[in-house]
């Protein structure tokens, strides 16, 4: 059988090899989760809860451990896996286990009572049943579980594959689930690379739950469309911010270098084109170049930034330098590596055709361009590919949130950058380029949910308005009706005019008629109030 095996970034050190899912395997687990998801799909919301809840805990008092095997795997320095990799997820736990009951509670509607008398309307959230989360290797443990455990509060089934390139973090997240209350059959993990994940979507999953870059992205949705599969897409993004002259200079300096360069610039919602107001440029220039130059590079105790976690990110970050220095950018210094350790940089002097201008870097490599006239930033801004997060600095909320609202993109936040984006209450998600679909919040959970919409009828008539036979007469009346209520003159007037045709509704039976009529005039009742 093949095997993987999985190295760490820090040192190339093997940390374990792995046997890759067989066809026959994945098959079978496909088959053992819809019978699962049935058993599941009959528990209420609040008792999936309490079957969950036991996680939240467990993050906590393992925190030490679980964040010392995350650091191996992905190269991440220690605070970081707390910030980025944990506490999102016991944000979104407690959110949930808060709402999540009302979230995904039966909404009932109002009906129209002379089109729908005697009836009552409703709508309900249905889990799909079969769930495939595919997660990258830049945040394999949150990037998993979030929406790991969103689907099955929603009361799906679950089958993941993490990167190749993170596979003991699924094997921890299979420990951790395993002392949860669930079962048996409902969690699965494939082991494998690309072929594993087209085989996985070829099984036919209710839904794909795809995190990661665009041309994987598409090729995910295009093998989900032959049976067809519904998708949820979140893919890289090129993140702006963008710097008015009177924003908070220093606060703005550094959180461009949390923006920036966390986790090594690898987070999908990473800053990596910074406009600055003209009149501000050199100044703020400068000032960016003194803090990148201060940040700790390594796994010391004051480590700021760990490694780069794999190497064909690697390989990009360095063409993306190499071709913007040859076309004539500047730059706060060479692009050092140590290793897997790249130190940040800074770039200016920026022309469109470099390649760090078009494509994701996804690494510490920042490009600052200025700008004079705000409509020209945004329509800049705008002709962008993606469309994931964007932030705007300015002591003018105002115009700042009016800038914010012209820009293509998911989400946006003023004056903070990235924290946004972990809000439990905030639907996540992108546009263009950077995916569609959204998690996280109220409309995140519902995702992984299908809407059933139902009607129910208590009516005794024998016949309704809108039944067969049809004729001349039965279509006069429903054109009466449609201008007596919808037409916008004086009522009195509508109802002058239409009066003979509406009498075609004596046809039916009394009590009919006087229901109908009852119903006519609560209506009209309605629209003067």
């Amino acid at each position: 059988m093949n095997t993987i095996d999985v190295f760490s970034p820090i040192d190339g050190k093997l940390l374990k090899s792995y046997l890759v899912s067989s066809s026959d395997e994945i098959t079978e687990s496909i088959h053992l989760a819809r019978d699962a998801a049935q058993l599941w799909a009959d528990k209420t919301v609040k008792q999936r809860l309490a079957c969950i809840s036991i996680l939240k805990q467990k993050l906590v008092t393992d925190c030490d451990s679980i964040t010392d095997q995350i650091v191996a795997v992905t190269g991440k320095v220690k605070t970081e896996v707390v910030i980025g990799e944990i506490y999102p997820l016991l944000e979104m736990l407690s959110f949930y286990e808060n709402n999540a009951t009302k979230i995904l509670a039966k909404q009932s509607v109002s009906t129209s009572p002379m089109a729908f008398p005697n009836a009552k309307a409703h709508y309900q959230y249905q889990p799909f049943g079969v769930v495939a989360v595919i997660s990258p290797w830049n945040f394999p443990f949150q990037l998993t579980l979030y929406p790991l455990l969103s689907a099955l509060i929603a009361g799906n089934a679950i089958i993941f594959k993490v990167s190749e390139l993170s596979l003991p973090i699924g094997e921890l997240i299979m420990q951790l689930i395993a002392e949860l209350d669930l079962p048996d059959g409902l969690v699965h993990w494939v082991v494998g690379g690309s072929e594993t994940g087209a085989y996985l979507i070829d099984q036919r999953p209710d839904l794909i739950f795809f995190t990661g870059g665009h041309a994987t992205g598409c090729r995910v949705m295009a093998s989900a469309a032959q049976h067809p599969v519904p998708v949820i897409l979140e893919l890289g993004g090129k993140d702006t911010m963008l710097v008015f002259a009177d924003a908070h200079k220093q606060r703005a300096v550094n959180a461009v270098m949390y923006g920036a360069f966390s986790n090594s610039g690898q987070v999908c919602v990473s800053v990596e084109q910074l406009y600055v107001e003209q009149t501000i440029f050199n100044s703020f220039v400068d000032q960016l170049c003194q803090a990148a130059n201060k940040l700790k590079v390594g796994h010391g105790d004051k480590g700021d930034l760990g490694v780069i976690s794999s190497k064909a990110q690697l390989a990009l970050i360095q063409s993306h330098y190499q071709d913007a220095i040859a076309k004539g950018a500047k730059a706060s210094g060479p692009l050092s590596i140590n290793g897997s350790y790249v130190t940040p940089v800074i770039l200016w002097n920026i022309t469109d055709d470099m390649r760090i201008l078009q494509e994701e870097t996804f690494g510490p490599l920042l490009v600052v361009i200025p700008f004079d006239d705000e409509t020209d930033v945004i329509e800049r801004i705008n002709k962008s590919e993606f469309g994931l997060s964007a932030s705007i600095w300015s002591q003018n909320t105002s115009r700042a949130e009016h800038v914010a609202n012209q820009l293509e993109v998911g989400n946006w936040a003023i004056n903070d950058v990235i924290k946004n984006t972990g809000h439990p209450r905030l639907p996540f998600g992108g546009v263009k380029n950077s995916g569609f679909g959204r998690y996280h919040g109220a409309e995140g959970l519902r995702s992984f949910c299908y809407t059933v919409s139902g009607l129910i009828s208590q009516s005794r008539y024998v016949q309704e308005p809108n039944w067969f036979p049809y004729s001349n007469n039965s279509y006069q009346a429903m054109r009466a009706y449609l201008d007596t209520l919808f037409s916008s003159d004086n009522l009195w007037y509508r109802l002058k005019r239409n009066w003979p045709a509406l009498r075609y509704y004596q046809k039916y039976s009394a009590l009919h008629l006087t229901q109908h009529w009852q119903n006519f005039i609560i209506i009209i009742l309605r629209k003067l109030n």
